[in-house]
């Protein structure tokens, strides 16, 4: 009678769970990464999108009719000022549209696109982004 075979050696095996482990975990990170960065892009627009809404509102005209000033806001003059904020802060932003539909209001889009700051597989080359804001002037 032949005795028993020894079983095979696993050494070894626990290299090869810790290796898919850091790259499980590194993975996680850099995707995570990307995420947060993606995140502060949108926020970025967002905020620009705000401040060209809040500057073009600004560019009013003040009009007296019957004794009572209101302003007035023009497609034109909003577009110009949106066109002059974005051109100033917005670093690769590009203004969609700007206007004045009520005479009153403002309303911005702006749009850039996001491109991750570490390259993985798990995600795009790059993002389409876009923010509207709008915003009304104080005087009626």
């Amino acid at each position: 009678m032949r005795p028993a075979r020894p079983l095979a050696d696993d050494r070894g095996s626990v290299l090869i769970l810790t290796i898919g482990y850091a790259v499980l975990a590194l993975v996680l990170v850099l995707v995570c990464v990307n995420a947060t960065s993606l995140y502060l892009a949108q926020k970025r627009l967002d905020a620009l999108a705000d401040a060209t809404a809040l500057a073009a509102a600004d560019g009013f005209t003040l009009v007296v009719e019957s004794g009572e000033p209101r302003t007035a806001l023009t497609d034109d003059h909003v577009r110009t000022a949106a066109q002059e904020m974005v051109d100033a802060v917005g670093e690769e932003a590009v203004l969609m549209s700007a206007t004045a539909a009520d005479g009153l209001s403002a309303r911005v889009t702006v749009a850039g696109t996001w491109h991750p700051p570490v390259i993985t597989m798990f995600v795009p080359d790059g993002v389409a982004l876009s923010a509207t804001a709008t915003s009304r002037n104080a005087l009626r």
